[in-house]
């Protein structure tokens, strides 16, 4: 076949790479690539190295699956960095497949689908309806931590139990040793509230669990497992909201970064700066903040 040796590049490709980048980051090198080998073995193309002619329609055909234009843009950068990665010309930088891309995204619009916010006034709803079992409790503890942290799905998972700091009066402190923003592992203190202090508390002492992950999946018998899937978090976000009586578009809006949003346009109205919500969201970037706050109309301005 025409890209078998494709297939086993890439799988040696990412076993050379683990450990180097992230999870979710192999994983969309290897299903983007996947895809766009298929393609290139249905039309008699080579997929490694690939031409700009074939990386161009294979993006023009992927326009009638729905797909929007932040798709796209990832696709382009999978097949980008495994083709450098691989010591191989870059197509994706050819003029013609740029011309493409222009095409593409103004037929398709390039604006960001964003997650319904989870504002405090949804939190204490959410809250409100988090029972006083065992999977009440946790829910809690992470509804908490999530809004007092602004963290993304993958960085709360990973948040351990070693590596709180309990305070005094002053709530707790808790160490992400990683985060999107952070692949060196330099490490970013977390400061939690009391209110999530003591739900963290409550949740460490009815799992009975001392070190390891803090947050953990629970089993239909009762017994924790190791550690939680960042699926799960949004799943739990989502069957919340209905139960506290959301209505069915903002159940249906609600991700993993809703907290990250609600968390963001609440610090807006309270009057922080720019700089002040990307450290506590730990943004790199000042454009996704703004999409983020634009729909909020701030008490005061924010000032850069």
């Amino acid at each position: 076949m025409i890209n078998f040796t494709a297939t086993q590049k890439l799988t040696d490709l990412l076993i050379h790479l683990d450990g180097a980048y992230a999870l979710n980051t192999l994983r969309a090198y290897k299903l983007d690539m996947l895809e766009f080998i298929k393609y290139c073995t249905q039309t008699n193309n080579s997929a490694l190295p690939a031409t700009p002619n074939t990386v161009g329609n294979f993006l023009m055909q992927t326009m009638g699956h729905g797909i929007k234009s932040s798709t796209i843009r990832r696709k382009v950068s999978s097949i980008s960095a495994v083709h450098r990665l691989t010591s191989l010309e870059d197509p994706t930088k050819h003029p013609e497949v740029k011309i493409i891309q222009r095409k593409i995204f103004r037929q398709l619009g390039t604006r960001f689908d964003q997650a319904y916010p989870i504002t405090r006034v949804i939190l204490d709803k959410m809250l409100s309806v988090c029972s006083n079992d065992l999977h009440g409790i946790r829910n809690r503890a992470l509804l908490l931590v999530a809004y007092d942290s602004m963290r993304r799905r993958c960085e709360l998972i990973s948040l351990r139990i070693e590596d709180i700091e309990w305070l005094t009066e002053e709530g707790a402190s808790i160490l992400l040793r990683k985060s999107k923003t952070d692949q060196h592992r330099n490490g970013k203190w977390i400061h939690l509230s009391n209110e999530a202090t003591k739900a963290l508390e409550n949740w460490l002492s009815a799992a009975q669990i001392k070190d390891g992950f803090l947050f953990r999946g629970i089993r239909a018998g009762g017994s924790i497992t190791h550690g939680l899937c960042d699926s799960r978090v949004s799943r739990i976000y989502k069957s919340l909201a209905k139960e506290a009586g959301l209505c069915k578009e903002a159940v249906e809006g609600i991700s993993g970064h809703s907290m990250r949003v609600g968390g963001a346009q609440d610090l807006l109205n309270s009057g922080a700066s720019l700089p002040q919500i990307m450290v506590k969201g730990g943004w790199a970037k000042t454009d996704t903040v703004m999409r983020y706050v634009e729909r909020v109309t701030p008490t005061r301005k924010l000032q850069n």
